[in-house]
């Protein structure tokens, strides 16, 4: 919410009053537990790969997240504008990574807690009315994240505006709301190469087949639940 408040009220209004309210609210940011052990996903994701990704990568998202949010207070303090501006880039880029990673862990499931079961209840009818079936949702999202160029994200989302299920892809670490602001993250995978390559090298299809072994539909459906209620 920090980042979407960002980027929609201090990128696009541009307002500075918008800016100095933001700064005076912010918070540090934490590294969040998961709920499994690092190699509770294999053979899908090895331990090696969930422990560098969460300790490491997310990590330095947060902290320099939590860098640019200081510098930010600093600079709106000093009423340097252009060291304002020019931190915008840096907020959602690593704030995008914590938000996006957060997501990510809470997608995955070992398969001794349900992790890969299929949808039930209203999200699996969702999916049936929007995509024909989960296998075709599957293959559509395995094929937009395979071709997307560079690093990203492929992402399930709900266009409350709409009352529809979608699919979208953001570049680098853009999270979600970046391509709209009707749009809630209920699933996303990470196809930056650190999310995969120590395990699959340069066949990120191989990873986006195998993922689906681990998805924890429960929690989507959870989030499918509460945001088109």
């Amino acid at each position: 919410m920090a980042l979407r408040t960002l980027i929609t009220r201090n990128v696009v209004a541009g307002s500075s009053l918008g800016l100095r309210q933001q700064a005076r609210g912010l918070q540090t940011f934490s590294l969040p537990d998961l709920s499994y052990d690092y190699g509770a996903l294999e053979p899908a994701i090895t331990g090696e790969i969930m422990q560098l990704h969460h300790q490491k990568h997310h990590q330095t998202y947060i902290t320099n997240y939590n860098k640019a949010l200081e510098q930010l207070d600093d600079a709106i303090n000093k009423g340097d504008a252009s060291t304002t501006v020019k931190l915008q880039s840096a907020i959602k880029f690593n704030g995008g990574g914590h938000i996006n990673h957060s997501i990510f862990w809470k997608n995955l499931a070992p398969t001794r807690e349900g992790g890969g079961e299929p949808p039930q209840g209203s999200l699996g009818g969702a999916i049936e009315t929007n995509f024909g079936s989960l296998e075709a949702l599957i293959q559509k999202m395995n094929a937009e994240g395979a071709a997307l160029q560079g690093s990203g994200w492929v992402w399930l989302g709900l266009d409350k505006e709409l009352k529809r299920l979608v699919i979208e892809t953001t570049a680098n670490q853009d999270p979600l709301v970046t391509k709209g602001s009707s749009l809630v993250p209920l699933l996303g995978i990470d196809v930056w190469e650190h999310a995969y390559y120590l395990q699959y090298k340069n066949v990120r299809p191989d990873y986006l087949k195998n993922i689906w072994k681990v998805m924890n539909w429960k929690y989507v459906a959870d989030v499918y639940e509460k945001e088109s209620a």
